[in-house]
């Protein structure tokens, strides 16, 4: 059990639990929270996140990805730990799953909503998998801004309110870039192992410096849309998140100045636990507004 839970990758888990509940914040706030369909989302979310992540693990095994060099966490297939077709197998079943729970949600939102479930599965696995790789070309991180962001965020809201309004793609825009900033960090710290296996980043195909500007203006634009929000009538409570500007840019800084393997998944860490704080002070901040 260990074994799994660890390739289910728990840090990287608030970037499905955060759009949830920022969608179901504005929901609240709006006056159209309904429990049970904001929690199917939710088990939906983190299910999808860990089949992807159950992928990953499978297709950077099979494409060579994951090597000796590698200096992040290990991978379960790739140690021997988990054999590639178990962990095929668990894929599937994972995403199987997540679309089962999905078809819950259709009474709340129409028959389209199976789409956004089809495309989800697809896209998830497509990350690393398939004929052309999201990952391995330069598109993972908008494949994360997409459905970490947009579509989780407002599918949360459109299921509770039946519509959707400019401030629910504001919102959205929140946790889709700083989810990008999980996977910044590790495509930063895979630089070099990337670059050997042919797994064309967006860092790898323009540098690191590209990483840290990427890094950079995904935390500025987060702290821009609070503020946004405030200008369009919100009360000042929404700038709640704001508080914690220092340590936005404090992780930027520990993540220029990480050198080593531990030091990288310190800042995945922290950026993961950012994600939470960053997220939970936005959702009272809407709550209260």
């Amino acid at each position: 059990m260990n074994i799994w839970l660890h390739s289910a990758r728990p840090k990287t888990l608030p970037a499905a639990v955060i759009p949830v509940m920022l969608g179901s914040a504005l929901a609240a706030h709006d006056g159209v929270f309904q429990l049970f369909p904001a929690f199917v989302c939710l088990t939906f979310a983190l299910l999808i996140q860990i089949a992807t992540n159950f992928a990953n693990d499978y297709c950077d095994f099979i494409k060579g990805a994951d090597t000796a060099e590698r200096i992040g966490p290990k991978r379960a297939v790739a140690s021997g730990e988990i054999s590639a077709g178990t962990m095929r197998r668990a894929t599937v079943v994972t995403f199987a799953l997540a679309f089962a729970v999905g078809l819950l949600l259709v009474p709340y939102g129409g028959i389209g909503l199976i789409l956004i479930g089809v495309l989800s599965v697809l896209c998830g696995y497509a990350y690393t998998g398939g004929p052309y790789p999201l990952g391995y070309n330069g598109l993972g991180d908008v494949f994360v801004f997409i459905f970490f962001g947009l579509v989780a965020v407002m599918a949360t809201y459109f299921v509770q309110a039946g519509s959707l309004t400019w401030q629910s793609f504001a919102v959205a825009c929140v946790p889709g870039l700083l989810s990008v900033n999980l996977l910044i960090v590790n495509n930063y710290r895979d630089y070099e192992t990337d670059r050997k296996t042919g797994k064309r980043t967006l860092i790898v195909r323009f540098g690191r410096g590209f990483g840290r500007t990427q890094h950079f203006l995904s935390h500025t634009v987060c702290l821009l849309v609070p503020l946004i929000l405030w200008a369009s009538g919100m009360r000042f409570w929404v700038l709640l998140s704001l508080l914690l500007t220092p340590l936005a840019y404090r992780i930027h800084r520990n993540l220029l100045q990480a050198d080593t393997g531990a030091e990288y998944i310190g800042v995945l860490g922290q950026t993961a636990l950012y994600l939470m704080l960053f997220a939970t002070f936005f959702s009272v901040g809407l709550l209260l507004a």
